[in-house]
């Protein structure tokens, strides 16, 4: 498929997040219909880039046949035993459309589907990947699941600036939040944060962080404090990043001292402490225990002791030749 297919189209719209139960299926003759009869009708004043991409898109999907279940079943044991990539490339290309039927039902919630449908596209990925042929099910009721997931995820992580689905116990209270606190309200509970706590199995404080979130709506700095006055947010931020040449040259000094005394503890760590320290511990952007336990062919609690051990390990370390970084 040619790259340009999967753009992105850039929209400001606003997003209702709802349960993923509170959104309307497509019915079976919807189904059935070829996805761009889904699309609002176009009219002169539509944005012409948007409906041009979706329908080449659809256009290029078109030409990949829907497999059999002998032949689905036949692929996946390939796939399974022997990674094969031709295997894996009709698995996928076959169920392209699935994933544009399934985008559809979230268009009242969001406007560019392309998003919504690159984003299906890696839960589809990750469905064949994990896809066993041997539990009785087609692949394209497996993989249901993991192409929503992967859209709804992408809705929470976008439908506003600031993330406030940041962990999954948050994004559970998200999507079901409201509804307990009127199930609650209906059995004559007063639905506090420590009772909606317990019954979510999360802290008091996620509950009381995504209530004032999802009342809440972002807000630019440079927005006036008041209507017809100049003045804003930005303007009473403090600037504290000015510092001394004495304070600049303690720093780097600091982190200099820092920096070698890393390099001589990774010496005395084994290879796979010492990559993740160098991949998780210090990465800007680190790994997550299930990849890099992946890499070594152990489980994710393993890595999670291990990361746990060089932790204590570098505190102790410091400690006794940096004490005034201990302190």
């Amino acid at each position: 498929m040619n790259d340009n297919l999967t753009e992105k189209v850039t929209s400001n719209v606003e997003v209702e997040i709802v349960a993923p139960d509170e959104i309307k299926p497509l019915e079976p003759k919807e189904l059935d219909q070829e996805p761009s009869s889904l699309l609002p009708a176009i009219t002169q004043d539509a944005s012409i880039a948007r409906i041009d991409i979706l329908t080449a898109y659809l256009n290029e999907i078109r030409q990949y046949e829907n497999l059999t279940e002998k032949e689905e079943h036949e692929l996946a044991i390939q796939l399974r035993k022997t990674c094969d990539s031709d295997a894996a490339y009709r698995l996928t290309t076959s169920h392209l459309m699935l994933v544009v039927r399934i985008a559809m039902t979230f268009r009242r919630q969001w406007q560019n589907m392309m998003d919504l449908i690159q984003e299906g596209n890696v839960g589809l990925l990750k469905a064949v990947k994990n896809f066993d042929p041997f539990r009785g099910v087609r692949l394209s009721s497996y993989a249901t699941w993991w192409i929503r997931s992967y859209i709804l995820k992408y809705m929470l992580d976008n439908w506003r600036l600031v993330r406030v689905g940041t962990t999954n116990a948050r994004r559970k209270l998200l999507y079901n939040l409201r509804k307990e606190k009127e199930k609650l309200e209906n059995q004559g509970f007063t639905p506090t944060p420590k009772l909606l706590a317990e019954h979510f199995g999360v802290d008091e404080s996620d509950v009381i962080d995504v209530q004032t979130s999802l009342g809440a709506a972002d807000v630019s700095v440079d927005t006036p404090m008041r209507e017809g006055d100049e003045t804003t947010p930005a303007m009473f931020l403090s600037d504290n990043t000015t510092a001394s040449p004495e304070e600049n040259a303690e720093r780097n000094q600091f982190l200099q001292s820092l920096k070698q005394e890393i390099n001589d503890f990774r010496k005395g760590l084994k290879p796979v402490e010492q990559k993740i320290l160098s991949e998780r511990i210090l990465s800007e952007t680190p790994r997550s225990l299930q990849e890099i336990a992946d890499d070594q062919n152990v489980t994710r609690e393993a890595i999670r002791q291990t990361e746990q051990r060089i932790l204590k390990k570098f505190k102790t370390y410091v400690s006794k030749n940096m004490p005034d970084f201990s302190t």
